[in-house]
């Protein structure tokens, strides 16, 4: 009984926890989980990111690096332009951006909190241009200004912490608690952390279009990245099973989120962008 007790004591205190440790996503206007702040989580990512780049074979000097650290830098003062212009001046400040080229033939690119992105070699053939490239970019910039990593770690707090409650609950019957277990895990993944994630990648495609607009590349581009990217890939997982929306659906509504983005470009005079015959 005593125990039960302080199982209940400990779940109060992580719900006022959790109610009292949210963020604003600026993009969005929605609150967002940040039970682990930004103050941990940078000084960590730009730790992880150095040691990244110490194990990896950087690329400088090609005119594939010049560009991502080119259209990196464009995107991110686009961020700037749009946070100022909407209340959220001083937002970036801890960020220290900065835009890498890996040699590494996997079709890839990430980005950490705070603002350190890597592109891999393999995905610059699938960009094949400015604004395909302008496309990844904006994807992973958007991932980085909404708190996306930090917001994937406090969920993830959350499903162990849920997860060692309930078991604590039913350690008297081991059965039980295996069965919890075994139903806590699947269902928790599939029908909470998955669709939490690729609710992320739609955001984080949603907002990329408009800060690739800003910076004058074109939304309208977007869609056949995907595309290409839909073309190389072997086979899908189902979307369920996935922390990625499927290529069809991105594909769809990028189509519908590219006038969108246009319209926020015009906003800060922004209507020519660049033409999918400049190469890098």
């Amino acid at each position: 009984m005593k125990s039960k007790q302080n199982i209940n004591i400990t779940a109060l205190l992580f719900l006022i926890l959790f109610f009292s440790n949210c963020a604003t996503n600026p993009f969005t206007g929605r609150s967002t989980l940040a039970i682990i702040p930004n103050s941990q989580i940078i000084p960590t990512s730009f730790q992880q990111y150095n040691q990244v780049l110490e194990e990896s074979e950087i690329v400088k000097g090609t005119s594939e690096a010049k560009a991502v650290d080119k259209v990196g830098h464009e995107i991110a003062e686009a961020s700037k332009k749009w946070l100022d212009a909407n209340g959220y001046e001083g937002y970036t400040d801890d960020y220290k951006w900065e835009f890498t080229l890996i040699n590494n033939q996997a079709v890839n690119a990430w980005a950490m909190p705070g603002g350190k992105i890597a592109f891999y070699t393999g995905i610059m053939p699938i960009a094949k241009n400015y604004n395909g490239l302008a496309t990844i970019m904006g994807h992973e910039v958007a991932h980085a200004l909404a708190n996306h990593g930090q917001q994937r770690m406090s969920a993830s707090s959350i499903q162990q912490t849920l997860g060692v409650a309930g078991a604590l609950l039913l350690s008297e019957n081991q059965q039980q608690q295996e069965t919890f277990m075994l139903a806590y895990g699947v269902g928790s993944q599939v029908g909470v952390m998955l669709p939490f994630s690729r609710k992320h990648e739609t955001e984080a495609d949603e907002i990329g279009l408009k800060l690739m607009a800003i910076a004058g590349y074109d939304p309208n581009e977007g869609y056949k990245l995907w595309e290409r990217m839909a073309a190389q890939s072997s086979g899908s997982t189902p979307q369920f099973l996935s922390s990625h929306p499927s290529p069809d659906a991105r594909i769809q509504n990028m189509k519908k989120q590219a006038k969108i983005a246009e319209a926020e470009a015009k906003k800060f005079d922004v209507t020519y962008f660049k033409s999918s015959k400049e190469r890098f």
